[in-house]
């Protein structure tokens, strides 16, 4: 087995052996800590504790005494002659000090600290003593010895202190006084800069891309970084190739059983192992899953011990596994105990459902395969997790249910998984889950299908595809099945009042916007954004621009946060603003709410036809307001696109006709940022992620052959030759953020 190891570690040794990468923040930090009598790195192992000290070491100009902790330094007598012999290296002692504290009558604690201090005080500059390693001391007498010693240190010296643990040292009082720096694993965690640093001294040119996902999946522990290096060296030597690291890699398997599992006792390895199938840990949450007692000790002791198990509040109740040291163990359960694996799983949605936690619950029930709970979970807290801004969180339980044949043997489900696709831009599957709805009602009895028609109904004058006396038609039929001051029933007076709209009605579309409005404000549904957005616009349309900047205003704080940034309902909102921006001459805030606009575009597309053109058509008179001929000419072939598909949109059909002649007669402006397909615009928000274009696709549904193609006309439109290009340009246009 040793042999195995020797030879698996070889290519990682010869990575360790090549010069370290400087870490000039932390350097800078530690410089700048003279004030502190102690400084304490306290880590798991590979992140990088010995080297960024002996680093220090290089660049302070005060002497450093080292002193590597072993297991016979538990004994006083020698760590106390260790820490002599550790000074006298660093700044020579004298003669009879140091034979006073080495010789066997020094061994007197009491006595010899004393002479220690005045041995330090009496040096000619102030120094640095580091104890590393000193989790393996373990003697409480050496430790109240190392905590007396602070006293002792004259100003401007400073005791270091390196582990994996922290020691039983007075450092709450040192915190209190300010006297203590404190660099925990967040701190030696790696950037993309030093990440990037590394791996070019192990001869690998990684793309930035690769680079930035790498240092997400291993959150920068150092020394996961460097079993990378070593994995693709060891399997291709080719030095462009990608680099990663899944948790099963022999690499990291061998390095984590040797240095971390190794030195706990067999009953916490199994606890980690068994804690594994869980997202985030509790006392309480382990102790039901695993059905034990006292996990909550063993959590806090695991945190404390840095044995890669993170806290996630300053009261310590919840903890994490660091992300590759948790797929290790997974992979290690899953190998080992499968079986055990799903029932851990199904205990966890159990405590979840029970304790108030019904998003985790429907995780944990997806990853047990449980679909009867997941469907049920779902069908509760779909809406929540809607209103709450979990519009993603829905999309990925939604895709799940449908991989799982789900959605024609519950009738929740095809209803709020076609309202998701809706909201998300997913056309197609929308149409798919509209249609397992109609599947599940003609084969149920008619009492059964009763509890779908209003939402079914809402959702048919939703996607409006047999034209506005249609949509009409099922608006009134939700609004007559919608229970009193419902989302359904707001929801439905929306649509009523949107189908008055296209009709030309506009007074009593106002009138019944008016009512939507108020009851989604009471409600805190994004549904009296939507109507006081389009009563702004009915404002706008009478000229009464004081009006329409109360309800945008009253808009505006309605709408939560997470609905003006995700949500396709705010992009009305937005334009509202950027039309009342240009109406004041405001044409710096004009463009930023265009650009919101612009980020929600490509989600709005016929699967809710009416906001989907409405939005293009205020995007046109925009982009005309401010000459942008070229992004007003893209909207409307986009509102052609659409009306292709939805043909019967009343009063926004007649408005599409009246912006082409306005169009028609102006001159063509320069092409701008806005002259994106929506295509185009999706992929150019992935563009700005660490993602390759393989991966996009895989989230686009498209091949990483489109996506090139397409990536390649952005690049064109924005006259620039290469991905980092495009995406400063489009930060520069507004159409990204940092």
């Amino acid at each position: 087995m040793d042999t195995i190891i020797r030879q698996r570690c070889t290519e990682y040794q010869h990575l360790r052996a090549r010069p370290p990468v400087s870490r000039v923040a932390l350097l800078e930090l530690l410089e700048a800590s003279s004030d502190a009598s102690v400084v304490t790195a306290l880590a798991p192992p590979g992140y990088g504790k010995t080297t960024l000290l002996a680093q220090w070491a290089d660049r302070d100009p005060r002497p450093f005494g080292w002193l590597t902790i072993g297991p016979h330094d538990n004994d006083p007598a020698v760590l106390l002659r260790n820490l002599a012999v550790a000074l006298d290296r660093a700044e020579p002692l004298g003669q009879e000090p140091l034979e006073a504290l080495t010789s066997p009558a020094g061994a007197d604690v009491d006595a010899a600290l004393p002479r220690l201090g005045s041995a330090l005080s009496a040096a000619p500059l102030p120094l640095v003593l580091v104890l590393d390693d000193l989790h393996v001391l373990q003697s409480w007498d050496c430790l109240q010895m190392v905590g007396r010693l602070i006293e002792y240190l004259p100003m401007g010296s400073q005791l270091v202190i390196a582990g994996r643990e922290e020691p039983h040292l007075p450092l709450a009082r040192l915190r209190a006084e300010g006297r203590v720096l404190e660099i925990r694993p967040h701190d030696l965690a790696m950037d993309l800069q030093e990440a990037g640093a590394l791996l070019r001294n192990a001869d690998l040119d990684v793309d930035p891309v690769d680079l930035g996902e790498l240092v997400h999946r291993t959150e920068g522990w150092p020394v996961a970084l460097q079993l990378a290096a070593a994995r693709r060296r060891a399997r291709t030597g080719h030095r462009a190739a990608a680099v990663s690291l899944p948790g099963d890699d022999r690499f990291l398997t061998d390095y984590v059983d040797i240095v971390v599992l190794s030195r706990l006792p067999a009953r916490l390895v199994r606890f980690l192992t068994r804690c594994a199938v869980l997202d985030q840990m509790s006392g309480p949450l382990c102790d039901a899953v695993l059905d034990t007692t006292g996990s909550a000790d063993l959590l806090e002791w695991l945190s404390r011990s840095n044995v890669l198990v993170i806290p996630l509040d300053r009261r310590r109740r919840w903890y994490r596994l660091h992300r590759l040291f948790r797929e290790l163990l997974q992979s290690r359960l899953e190998r080992d105990e499968p079986a055990l694996a799903s029932q851990l799983t199904r205990r966890a949605a159990d405590w979840c459902e029970h304790n108030g936690l019904p998003e985790a619950a429907v995780d944990y029930a997806i990853a047990a395969g449980d679909a009867g709970r997941a469907v049920r979970l779902v069908a509760e807290v779909g809406l929540p997790t809607y209103t709450a801004g979990g519009l993603a969180t829905l999309q990925r339980w939604f895709d799940w249910l449908e991989s799982a044949g789900a959605a024609d043997r519950y009738a929740a489900v095809p209803l709020l998984g076609a309202w998701v696709h809706v909201l998300a831009g997913h056309p197609a599957a929308a149409e798919r889950w509209t249609e397992a709805i109609e599947r599940w009602q003609s084969d149920r009895a008619p009492a059964d299908a009763l509890q779908t028609d209003g939402p079914f109904a809402l959702l048919k004058a939703a996607l409006c595809r047999h034209g506005v006396k249609q949509m009409r038609a099922d608006a009134l039929a939700a609004l007559g099945l919608a229970p009193t001051g419902s989302e359904l029933l707001a929801a439905a007076q929306l649509l009523v009042a949107i189908s008055d709209l296209l009709a030309g009605d506009l007074d009593s579309a106002d009138h019944g916007l008016a009512a939507a409005a108020q009851v989604g404000e009471e409600l805190g549904a994004d549904v009296a954004l939507v109507a006081l957005a389009e009563r702004s616009i009915l404002a706008m349309g009478r000229g009464d621009w004081q009006q329409a900047e109360l309800l945008a205003e009253r808009a505006r704080s309605a709408a939560r946060e997470e609905w003006l940034e995700q949500y396709v309902s705010s992009a009305l909102l937005h334009v509202v603003l950027a039309r009342l921006a240009i109406h004041h001459g405001d044409v710096p805030q004009a463009r930023s709410a265009l650009a919101c606009a612009e980020g929600l575009r490509p989600k709005l597309t016929y699967a809710l036809p009416h906001l989907a053109v409405q939005v293009r058509l205020e995007l046109a008179r925009c982009y005309l307001a401010l000459t942008d001929v070229a992004a007003a000419r893209t909207a409307m072939w986009e509102v052609d696109s659409l009306l292709w598909q939805r043909p019967d949109l009343g009063a926004l059909r007649d408005q599409a006709e009246e912006l082409r002649t306005q169009l028609g007669a102006m001159r063509k402006s320069p092409m701008g940022g806005s002259s994106l397909t929506p295509a185009e615009v999706r992929l150019l928000r992935l563009l700005g992620t660490h993602y390759s274009f393989r991966e996009i696709g895989g989230q686009l549904y498209l091949s990483q052959h489109t996506v090139k193609s397409q990536a390649m006309s952005i690049y064109r439109k924005f006259g620039v030759s290469s991905r980092s290009e495009a995406i400063q340009y489009a930060r520069d246009l507004g159409l990204l953020v940092q």
